[in-house]
């Protein structure tokens, strides 16, 4: 269908002190921001271990943040969902909701989780998902490990989707742009490679075996910004790589609680920042090669969280020449099929024997987690040995998010950039689904290893799904044709210098 297109207006900023286009063009797209409150309740489980923990404290609020595209013919929705991630279950039935009140098509929408590890309960083990196992697997699901609440799953739930039907309801002619920044201090790749051949996760600062790390981080911070008609920043999409683990002292959004203060302290209060965590399965705050002391808590939430926010800040205040009303929106998905890692039967029946009583001591209680993993992976291959593994792609103008389900390696979301044609590439992970963690092939071959690589309930998929997840996302992207990226208006004719600074140096 053809696209209805319009002429290229451009505004300058009113924060910045130019004044505004007198002629508001009509658009070609229409944008729309909203946000909800979806904070756990104190009591409520802590995700993002292999164990029960609880919310004790309030830090700040936990939110879904919406923008909705609108360029006449195709629409689209993008969440940030502050979570430590989002099953494949809720995403089918808030889309359904989506499409039944806006009629945005169910695979037109986006919900990339932050992976916030102080966010509400919504996994590790949904509701149900063990009732076809015996008594002793579904102890260890329900009551050993980290169980999504049904009560905060609706909270959740009826907050995406009362935030993308405000965007959609509130859409409006807002004057777009589209820029990158750099931030490459803050985060770092957690996995070193070792002097004795293998790789490993946080091997811990001085340690003598480190060699290098054992892959690279992405600096990029990819900004969308939207403006009103008065030069008013409404919100802002921000894309970023590393995982959301600086964890303030209570219920928090995690460093995009910083982001968004950074933010709205620049542009005010009202502004909403909708972030999309990139490939950052191997990609944290924590510098493991620091000789000092590192910040933890807040103060890291605010070191990431606040640089990241400020490259942000610089990047929009670079667009106030090259906005534009125009931008091509469309949505396109793929659904791979991809097995299960399988453990052996020896060691399945190694690790129900050794979950059988619940040890005390801390190296037993450590081996004890592991087996408890194994247990519950066979029963999810029971049920299901492979599973559905989404991939998306999402555009804007010039710019394309491509998705994964996954905790990605953040070398698979620089391999996707590096192969799209398109002037803005950004990853979004942990969208619109959960696999765990998807190391590259080398991780997990003989000279890999490390956290990621561990096989459980929660992270299974075979050594190859890493790459296929890339190529699919790499060829949606080149089936879909860019968006130009909008340009400031070229400089006036040369119709003389400046009188007051074109003469010689004046010494008497």
């Amino acid at each position: 269908m053809m696209k209805a297109r319009i002429l290229i207006g451009m505004i300058g900023l009113s924060l910045l002190g130019v004044g505004l286009d007198p002629v508001w063009s009509a658009p070609a797209v229409r944008t729309g921001f909203a946000e909800r409150d979806i904070s756990p309740e104190i009591g409520m489980e802590r995700p993002g271990g292999y164990g029960k923990g609880y919310h004790q404290k309030f830090h700040d609020a936990c939110k879904a943040r919406a923008v909705v595209f609108d360029d006449g013919s195709d629409v689209v929705a993008m969440v940030g969902l502050d979570a430590l991630f989002i099953r494949e279950p809720q995403v089918i039935e808030i889309r359904r909701r989506i499409s039944e009140k806006t009629g945005i098509a169910p695979g037109a929408v986006l919900i990339g989780a932050s992976h916030s590890h102080s966010s509400g309960p919504t996994g590790m083990v949904l509701p149900g998902e063990f009732d076809h196992a015996d008594a002793l697997v579904q102890d260890l699901a329900y009551e050993q490990s980290s169980a999504a609440d049904p009560k905060y799953l609706e909270i959740m739930v009826n907050g995406i989707v009362e935030a993308v039907t405000e965007a959609f309801e509130t859409r409006a002619d807002l004057r777009i742009g589209f820029g990158r920044g750099e931030e490459g201090s803050a985060v770092f790749n957690r996995r070193w490679r070792m002097k004795n051949g293998l790789s490993f996760t946080h091997p811990r600062n001085g340690n003598p075996d480190m060699v290098e790390p054992a892959g690279p981080i992405d600096p990029e911070v990819g900004v969308i910004g939207a403006w009103n008609e008065a030069g008013e920043l409404v919100g802002c999409v921000v894309n970023f790589a590393c995982h959301a683990t600086t964890s303030p002292a209570g219920i928090s959004a995690n460093y995009p609680w910083a982001i968004e203060k950074v933010i709205r302290g620049s542009f005010g209060d009202k502004v909403t920042v909708v972030f999309l965590n990139g490939a950052s399965g191997d990609v944290t705050q924590v510098d493991n090669a620091s000789p000092v002391v590192q910040p933890t808590g807040e103060a890291s939430a605010l070191l990431v969280g606040g640089r990241v926010g400020a490259e942000a800040v610089k990047v929009m205040l670079g667009m106030s020449t090259s906005l534009t009303t125009e931008a091509e929106v469309a949505a396109k998905t793929e659904v791979l099929k991809i097995p299960r890692r399988k453990p052996s039967a020896e060691r399945i029946a190694k690790s129900r024997e050794l979950v059988s009583e619940k040890p005390t001591e801390a190296q037993a209680i450590n081996d004890w987690i592991w087996a408890k993993e194994i247990v519950m992976l066979q029963a999810l291959i029971e049920a299901e040995p492979i599973r559905d593994v989404e991939v998306q792609a999402i555009q804007v103008g010039p710019a394309v998010f491509v998705t994964n389900p996954a905790e990605y390696f953040c070398e698979f979301g620089l391999q996707q950039k590096a192969g799209s044609p398109f002037p803005f590439t950004w990853p979004v992970s942990l969208a619109n689904g959960c696999v765990g963690y998807v190391p590259t092939s080398e991780a997990l071959g003989p000279n890999g290893g490390g956290y990621e690589t561990r096989l459980t309930s929660y992270s299974n998929l075979v050594p190859e799904a890493g790459d296929q997840i890339q190529d699919a996302g790499i060829a949606l992207v080149k089936s879909m044709i860019p968006g130009e990226v909008p340009k400031a208006k070229p400089a006036p004719e040369f119709k003389g210098g400046w009188q007051y600074g074109d003469v010689p140096p004046e010494l008497k």
